[in-house]
């Protein structure tokens, strides 16, 4: 198959492109220096036919980013989403799109469930980046209304494992802990944690993210699915974890209630993708946490 991707230098779209690749298909993944998605016309040059089309670009980064970068997230993720829709449907033959959203374009007070993505307010903190993904779906929705295309929008939690981006950008948290409490081991410093660590919060690991995925997108369906692996854990519990398989003194970790933290619970509901996958793809949070510890150990420098 040939396929179009956009965010292949991010840390999904990197695994992605490596599993399609390895899988035998011909991935094309511009990167922003050949195609620039704020620009109308660079995806213009793209004229091949695609078997598939995976849209996972985004402007964001993880920790307290959001509340400083509000109306570029705003300005940015609409060119960009705007520029890959009307690129996608202007094909002279449309395929199916799979577009990458995000959960916290759930109220804090749903069920987060699909049928409620839509609804409610997101958390204020995160509300630019949870409102340009929900403008996202409801283009698909409308290309779909109109045009017929079709669309699978799927929902990651938090996504973890080896090979994190590395370029000066906020880590998410589970990095953000494995990367302080190995720092604290190697330098035999105390560790301080944002939060109280009793906020809970859902990981899955990329490459079974990435089997799901490509599970899902047998189905043919135009629909909407979350997919994580369907349990949450405290920031207390993901430490303690850290700690044993490094060998840090847990209670050398102290937590700063005055700092961010975000939601303090967020697991999405998976019923609808379980229900339709029959063997659902996911590790345990220990062996997955390790492989993150052993990359982290082997390729990064804490001096």
């Amino acid at each position: 198959m040939r396929i179009f991707l956009t965010g292949g230098s991010g840390f999904l779209g990197q695994h992605l492109v490596k599993r399609l690749e390895d899988e035998g298909h011909f991935v094309v993944a511009p990167s922003s220096n050949e195609c620039n998605l704020r620009e109308s016309t660079d995806l213009s040059k793209f004229t091949d036919t695609y078997d598939a089309i995976f849209h996972l670009a985004a402007y964001t980064q993880a920790g307290d980013w959001c509340l400083t970068h509000p109306g570029e997230q705003w300005i940015i993720n609409q060119q960009i989403n705007t520029n890959v829709l009307n690129w996608w449907q202007d094909q002279e033959s449309p395929t199916r799109i799979v577009a990458i959203g995000t959960s916290c374009s759930y109220a804090p007070a749903s069920n987060l469930v699909e049928t409620e993505y839509m609804n409610g307010e997101p958390i204020e903190s995160l509300y630019t980046y949870a409102m340009t993904k929900r403008m996202l779906l409801q283009g698909l929705r409308a290309i779909n209304n109109q045009y017929g295309l079709e669309h699978l929008y799927v929902v990651p939690s938090t996504l973890y494992g080896s090979g994190y981006h590395q370029d000066g950008r906020q880590m998410h948290f589970i990095f953000d802990l494995i990367r302080k409490i190995l720092r604290g081991r190697e330098f035999g410093e105390d560790v301080t944690l944002w939060g109280d660590g009793y906020q809970s919060r859902e990981i899955v690991h990329v490459d079974d993210f990435i089997t799901n995925l490509f599970g899902l997108s047998k189905s043919g369906a135009t629909d909407i699915y979350n997919l994580g692996s369907g349990t949450e854990h405290t920031i207390r519990d993901f430490a303690q974890v850290i700690c044993d398989l490094t060998g840090y003194n847990f209670n050398q970790i102290n937590f700063d209630t005055s700092k961010y933290v975000g939601a303090k619970s967020k697991v999405l509901n998976n019923n609808k993708a379980n229900a339709f996958l029959k063997n659902y793809s996911g590790r345990s949070l220990e062996s997955g946490i390790r492989e993150v510890i052993d990359w982290f150990e082997e390729t990064q420098s804490f001096h």
